[in-house]
Parts: structure tokens; sequence; C-alpha cells
């Protein structure tokens, strides 16, 4: 009898060290969602989420063979089943791509995530040029164009491998540049791996926790590092950059801009799969410098705090920031970034003797209302004219309105006012560079 009830007492605390552990490994893998919007729905918070979020566990799906059982016919597409915002439902803040976008003409896609909507790849734009026939701004243009059979995205018809690499376009998905796994991970020290303890939460925000000596958080948006190869032949040689963002970060910037302090090493990132398009010998010297090449001398740094708008240098270093032009601020330190990083309009400061340009200062990581993913328009004279945004809706000249509608370039310029710009407002080049 005693042996039973030690058997049955033994047992009962087996099952509770069972339940605790269990409660522990999902709160480890919590989803950045719940981590930013209280969704109750787990999934990957920086690292490895649920298995079967992506990958079929049991019998594939409809009878149709897909490489590791995903639940997408390819990466991207497993990817867009959550990152997709469906048709008529409230977007949540990870979704990067608007469903349907292409059917709606002179409507804008509607994610407004620092890195851009992937919606703005389907959107195609024609119109009558100055002393051309046509004029024309494809969809293909306005981004990466990653491939997902499912959701209507695919490859580059136009640039075979990436410009200043050799990754090829038609292998391009998210997990070209994300580890879906979330293997990268910070540690205590700062050094970037994609082993060694666990990582128990998303360093990618101003809220997140850092690592100590028993666990370590995820890169910047679980981003791959050195070693990562997602596609036979390229592999790459940079881990993933210093930055941190804040937690409010897909919304408009009609009234404050969604400041991501990015630290260091975004270009040399980037060089993964373009390395060579800075390099003298490429036939591309003539490129932006950007990264460590990329320093703003005083002219530039004065430029950069004063200019406000077209003809107006009235402005002063600490409320120059603008998200349209954002630097890299020339740090490693976490406590700074995550001190600077905002949504709210409580750290405006411009640039310093240390900041640099990098690659995100003019384009965005995944797609943009604009040709070459840019952050503004960079071939029109005029981002603002007549105190409006030009558009096919209010008279326009058609070189200038460029076949969008007056909402869709106000959604591209991330819901800003016209009136925070010059009555006729010219390219943010001159926010550094302030010729006009």
């Amino acid at each position: 009898m005693l042996t039973t009830c030690l058997t049955h007492k033994s047992a009962k605390m087996f099952a509770i060290h069972l339940v605790m552990t269990a409660s522990i490994f999902l709160w480890v893998n919590n989803s950045h969602a719940a981590y930013l919007s209280g969704n109750t729905k787990p999934f990957h918070n920086g690292g490895t989420g649920e298995c079967n979020e992506c990958h079929s566990t049991g019998a594939v799906e409809s009878g149709v063979p897909r490489r590791g059982n995903l639940l997408g016919s390819d990466s991207s597409s497993t990817c867009l089943r959550c990152h997709q915002s469906p048709e008529g439902v409230q977007h949540e803040p990870y979704q990067v791509a608007t469903s349907g976008i292409e059917l709606v003409e002179g409507v804008a896609p509607r994610e407004l995530t620092p890195g851009g909507d992937f919606g703005w790849l389907k959107k195609n734009y024609r119109w009558s040029g100055e002393g051309r026939d046509k004029e024309a701004s494809q969809g293909e243009r306005h981004g990466h164009n990653i491939v997902a059979a499912d959701y209507g995205y695919s490859a580059d018809t136009k640039l075979s491998t990436a410009p200043g690499g050799n990754f090829p376009a038609n292998s391009l998905s998210c997990i070209s540049c994300h580890d879906p796994h979330g293997n990268y991970r910070r540690s205590v020290d700062g050094t970037i791996s994609n082993a060694g303890k666990p990582i128990i939460a998303s360093g990618s925000y101003n809220n997140s926790p850092e690592p100590d000596a028993f666990s370590a958080v995820s890169v910047y948006r679980m981003l791959a590092g050195k070693g990562y190869r997602a596609t036979p032949g390229v592999e790459f040689t940079a881990d993933p950059p210093t930055a941190v963002a804040p937690s409010a970060y897909n919304r408009e910037e009609s009234s404050t801009d969604t400041r991501v302090a990015y630290g260091s090493g975004v270009s040399e990132w980037c060089s993964n799969c373009h390395g060579s398009i800075h390099d003298a010998g490429s036939g591309r010297a003539t490129q932006h410098p950007s990264g460590k090449q990329g320093k703003l001398s005083a002219e530039i740094t004065y430029n950069y705090n004063a200019y406000l708008s077209s003809g107006n240098l009235n402005g002063s270093a600490g409320t120059a920031y603008s998200s349209l032009v954002p630097f890299e601020m020339g740090t490693d330190d976490y406590a700074v970034l995550k001190a600077t990083a905002n949504s709210n309009g409580s750290n405006r400061s411009g640039a310093t003797m240390d900041a640099n340009v990098m690659c995100l200062s003019c384009h965005r990581a995944h797609a943009a209302g604009w040709d070459s993913s840019m952050r503004w328009n960079p071939n029109t004279t005029f981002i603002v004219y007549d105190g409006k945004y030009p558009g096919t809706d209010n008279g326009a000249p058609a070189a200038i309105a460029q076949g969008r509608t007056s909402a869709e370039v106000k959604m591209a310029m991330y819901g800003r006012r016209a009136s925070d710009f010059a009555v006729y407002q010219r390219s943010l080049c001159n926010k550094c560079h302030a010729k006009d």
C-alpha cells in the first residue's frame, strides 16, 4: 500500500514537471505577433516557432508534394499565409503585403511597415510623358520580386541576378534574407552566432529584453548571417545589422515618424547579395557611397539638420530626423538605439558626424510605391505640386502624376500631409545635398 502511494505521488510530481516544462517551452517560443499585439496564437518570437504553422506534420495537403512539407507551395507562399493581410480584415503589425490590391485601380497597398508593402509589386502605372509617347512604372521595378506562387508573386523578368551579385532572381524568397528557423542570435557580449544560448525573445524592438548569461535574443528581424545558404552557391559573409525598431511600426506617419534606430552594418549586410555594387571595378563606381564608405561630412551633416523642405533651411539638429531619409547612427550600443527608436516623436534628433548613409537611407527593404524601391519618387520633378500630392484626379501634369492617384501618392509617402513639404517640393536627395 505504501509503495503504491509513493508510486502514485511520483507519477503526479512527474506530470506536474512535464506541464511546467511545456509551459516554459511555449513561453520561450511565443510569437512576435503575441509579443507586439497581445495575439494569443503562439508562433516565433525571434527563434523557431511551432513546426505545424509552416509544415504539414501529416499527409501532404491535397496530395500535392511540397518541399519540406510546407503548407504553401513555396517558401514565400508559406510566409504569406500569416504575413499577408486578408481582404477586409484589419491588418496586424507583422503583415507586409496587401491582398487583392492589383484588382483595385487607384487604391494603394495599406501596409506601412518600414520595409514596405510587397503589394506595390502588383501596381503597374502608365502615362503620357514629356517628349515620349509612353512612360511606365512597372510593378516589378518597385522592389524585391519574391516568388510566391500562391499569392501571385513571380520572379523579376528583367534582372536575372541581384544587381552587383550573383543571387538568382528566380530563387528570391522571404527566406533569402530571413532565417525561417531564427537560429541567428545575439549573446550578452554582443556576438552573433547561429547556435548557443537559447533565444528567449525577439531582439528587434525598443521594448525587447536584453540577453544575459543564460540566454540570447534574436537578431534584427530574424535576418540571416554569416554562413547562411538559402540558395546553392550563395553564402552570406556578413552578419545582420545592429538596429532597433519601435514596438509600434505598421502605421501612418501623418503626425510622427516611425523611427527605426539603425546602428551599423546595414549596407554591409545588403552586400551579401549585392556585393560589388559599390566596387570601383564593377562598372558601378558612380553608385552612391554607403555604409562605412558613406560617413557624413560636416557639410552633409549641416544640410540634413537644416533642411526642412525645398528652399527652407531653417531646421535644427534636435528635430531634424525624417524616416523618409533615415541614416545609420554609427553605434552598436543597444541602450542608445533603444532610447532612440520611437513612433511617438519622443526622439527626433538629426545626424551627427558619426552618422553614415546606408542602403535604407533611400530604399525600402521590401517594396515601395516608386521605382527601385525608393522612399520617394526619384523620377519626377516635383513630389508635391501646387501644394498637393500630384495625381490623375487633381489636374497635375501627367509627367508628374505618373499614372497614380493623389491617394496612392500619399500612401506611398506613408500618409504624410502634402503641407509638410514645400508647395513645389523637389527630390528628397536635397535632405543631404540641399541643392533646392
